[in-house]
């Protein structure tokens, strides 16, 4: 699935060195295409203040676009 740039997304799975979890909102911010030739996104992560935590790059598979009958809510940061 190719997503739009500059949109949200949710994370697929944990990013521990990050301190992210499944379940997590990120924006999109740059599309790109690996190596071996899969895709990816860079991806910025905010705190509920809007400001920014975390800058990395995601495989594509680790991205899945929100859905109408989520609920968004917010987490402390579990130390690393």
């Amino acid at each position: 699935m190719r997503f739009q740039l500059y949109t949200d997304a949710v994370l697929t799975s944990d990013l521990a060195e990050h301190r992210l979890r499944r379940g997590d909102l990120v924006k999109l911010v740059d599309h790109h295409i690996a190596p071996n030739g899969s895709e990816g996104y860079s991806i910025e992560v905010f705190n509920a203040l809007g400001e920014t935590i975390a800058v990395t790059a995601v495989p594509e598979t680790a991205l899945e676009p929100l859905r109408e009958d989520e609920v968004l809510c917010a987490r402390v940061m579990a130390e690393a």
